[in-house]
């Protein structure tokens, strides 16, 4: 029942899925939730909240879509680009907020980053990968050879590699990449790099971020210094990341549901890119990969580990 003077004709129903449970994609749905709660929608009280994680499995993905379809909710919340192109080939009626993906035009979720025309938007992780490549300068200034673990069949990933590929030249270095179609090849991936590379950075694909400390392993053990993409890495191994705030990926991703519940188009609502880039630093994790941070570059971190 609703409680007495809501301003909601009836209870509203969001369903969220993730390809994979690891702290980023866990902060962006609680950044949606949150965000709803802001809006008005609340579990218990006026919202039906439903959640599924694939457990990194995109056949899992797909049944979750179909299941989801099937219950008929008012907006369904994908989170992560296998999750997303799941239920985007699934549904082209139910609403779909995506979130946590790189690159949505390329990953065919959205024709252009306007307004869609179609029952999809959502909020991008899309970073400016010139600023990577200025972090791994910063961090490791002679290094020439950038190794990359990832997914070959996740889009996001094999967008980022396709355009670290042509960037990292300009700035006198080569890619050197190794493949992880699952979460248990990571770590052998990375020692692949061992004795090929100068240091290794890791986008925000889902697998290497759902097993980094497999990668921080390596990278420890080898003295291979670590940068990734994702902000939560520098917590379970990485030196530093220049990353999006999940949360409030998230939270940008439960503003857009919110204006679906009240009656907009998901078609009409231009798809977002993250607002707010974060520094995260590990002096610790430097010492261990054989790596000395200046005292101003530790400073200039919005958190440094400890």
């Amino acid at each position: 029942m609703l409680s007495t003077g809501t301003t909601f004709a009836a209870d509203k129903f969001v369903a969220v899925t993730a390809i994979v449970e690891h702290p980023a994609l866990d902060a962006v749905r609680d950044g949606v939730k949150e965000a709803l709660i802001k809006e008005g929608f609340e579990e218990g009280k006026n919202l039906k909240w439903r959640y599924q994680s694939a457990q990194g499995n995109t056949g899992t993905a797909a049944q979750i879509a179909r299941q989801f379809i099937g219950e008929k909710p008012d907006a369904i919340v994908a989170i992560g680009t296998p999750s997303a192109q799941a239920l985007v080939a699934a549904t082209k009626t139910i609403p779909i907020v995506y979130s946590a993906v790189t690159d949505p035009i390329a990953a065919q979720l959205v024709k252009s980053l306007d307004g869609s025309g179609t029952n999809v938007t959502g909020s991008s992780d899309a970073l400016e990968l010139e600023k990577q490549v200025d972090l791994i300068k910063q961090v490791v200034p002679q290094a020439k050879r950038v190794g990359i673990v990832y997914n070959p069949g996740e889009a996001n990933s094999s967008v980022v590699v396709k355009q670290l590929k042509e960037l990292l030249p300009k700035s006198g270095m080569t890619l050197v990449e190794a493949s992880a179609p699952r979460s248990v090849d990571v770590g052998s991936a990375a020692r692949s790099l061992v004795g090929k590379v100068d240091v290794i950075y890791t986008n925000t694909d889902n697998n290497v971020v759902s097993a980094y400390e497999a990668l921080a392993k390596v990278g420890n053990e080898s003295r291979i210094p670590l940068i990734a993409a994702d902000t939560d890495s520098v917590k379970r191994g990485a030196i530093a990341a220049l990353g999006v705030s999940y949360k409030g990926l998230g939270e940008q991703a439960g503003v857009i549901v919110a204006r679906i519940l009240k009656g907009e188009k998901p078609g009409d609502i231009p798809s977002e890119t993250a607002k707010v880039l974060e520094l995260f630093v590990n002096p610790a994790a430097a010492q261990k990969q054989g790596v000395k941070l200046s005292d101003e570059f530790i400073k200039s971190a919005k958190v440094v580990v400890k």
